[in-house]
């Protein structure tokens, strides 16, 4: 049922990756690990379609929700390294339209910090408007920040990529999906997605829900929030998407849109592969001190107002965050060493790289996990990665 390589040094992740599909629930996934620029672990495996029993090959992809944002924020950075986009500048100076409705002194780097306040939309979307980016930036613009800019740090799940994306796009004057197509996917020769063509529909692995949790499980208090409070940010996010249906993100018109929040389409190949060259010092998209710059902690305000966990933000990107000895309902995590910078997608997917030891890493898979951060399946994998290095987990299990 596997495939793929696996270097003798990094058996452990292909046991673990064998792991998932006979003990963990897995259905169809992939991992990749690059170490000093070398490919050290390309494995895929299990069942991509389960309605025709289309097996995983190589070149399946699968939409990696938020690990989207990791792309999206690699393409800010790359502006930034440019000298073309000041991180303490006002937004609004390079989009004038959003400098208005409280939202005149939000700087580029609260946007990519979440702490804008503008983690969900008030007005009900039109069915399809997400696919709509000029609607959707428009609507954003008009938006009433739900906190005072700066004071809080709250999670953009499904507006951080219009953000951002529209920002790119008035700095650079590309549209964004061309931006990352030029200056990202192309010169890294990634099998990355921002908008499908239709050639390549045939290879994308249909999501498969999670499982529902079990009776003894406590539910996550974003899903509890979401849930009992229609009015909640969470409950916002959660059912003001734009989109047509439920089910719409599997259907081609998701998948053709660009959506630099959670519209990735991709493999751990892909993933991995946009992470190497930061893992590696930066070149040939960064320079060091760019590098630096994206792994360094740039909030961690409390409590993350909308998922309701502690969380770690380095410019776009997420840090490890340990809440396993948190409260019931609020000890999703994700553990890395205090390198690592990446992000993770919803339901378990995840790309980062880690500049210390030299690697970086992909996990994609069409079974959806319960939480908001990564779950068992993923974690182990990061950890194996980890333990093959000869890096050891503390009292805490943190990994140095």
């Amino acid at each position: 049922m596997i495939q793929g390589d696996c270097d003798t040094r990094f058996a452990s992740v292909r046991e673990q990756f064998e792991c998932n599909f006979a003990e963990r629930g897995e259905v169809g996934a992939s991992v990749c690990v690059l170490h000093e620029g070398r490919n050290v672990v390309d494995l895929w495996g299990g069942v991509a379609d389960r309605r025709t029993g289309r097996a995983w090959e190589r070149d399946t992809i699968s939409l990696v929700w938020s690990s989207t944002k990791g792309a999206t924020a690699l393409c800010a950075h790359l502006l930034i390294a440019r000298g073309l986009l000041d991180l303490d500048a006002n937004v609004a100076s390079y989009w004038p339209e959003f400098g208005r409705a409280g939202k005149e002194n939000i700087t580029v780097r609260m946007l990519l910090d979440h702490q804008a306040g503008l983690p969900a939309i008030r007005q009900p979307l039109a069915p399809g408007g997400l696919y709509d980016w000029e609607y959707m930036t428009e609507i954003l613009a008009a938006e009433t920040p739900f906190w005072e800019p700066g004071a809080r740090q709250g999670y953009h799940a499904t507006t951080f990529g219009h953000l951002v994306g529209e920002l790119i796009r008035r700095v650079d004057g590309r549209a964004f999906d061309l931006f990352f197509r030029d200056d990202v996917a192309g010169p890294l020769a990634l099998d990355f997605h921002l908008g499908l063509s239709e050639k390549d529909e045939a290879r994308v692995a249909p999501i498969v829900r999670a499982d529902p949790p079990l009776p003894h499980e406590p539910r996550s208090l974003f899903l509890e929030r979401m849930a009992n409070d229609p009015k909640s940010i969470q409950s916002l996010m959660v059912r003001n998407t734009g989109r047509r249906s439920p089910g719409d993100h599997d259907s081609p018109e998701a998948h053709r849109a660009v959506l630099p929040s959670s519209g990735g389409i991709t493999n751990a190949r892909g993933l991995a592969g946009m992470y190497a060259p930061l893992a590696m010092g930066g070149s040939p998209l960064v320079d060091a001190d760019s590098v630096k710059r994206m792994s360094a902690v740039s909030s961690a305000i409390g409590v993350d107002t909308t998922l309701l966990i502690g969380l770690r933000i380095a410019l776009g990107f997420w840090k490890s965050s340990d809440n396993r000895q948190g409260p019931p309902g609020a000890r999703d995590s994700m553990i890395l060493s205090e390198e690592a910078f990446g992000h993770p997608g919803m339901g378990g997917s995840l790309g980062f790289a880690d500049p210390g030891a030299k690697i970086s890493f992909g996990y994609t898979m069409n079974k959806q996990g319960r939480g908001v951060c990564l779950n068992e399946r993923g974690q182990s994998l990061v950890d194996a990665v980890y333990r093959s290095l000869g890096y050891r987990a503390d009292r805490f299990g943190r990994w140095s």
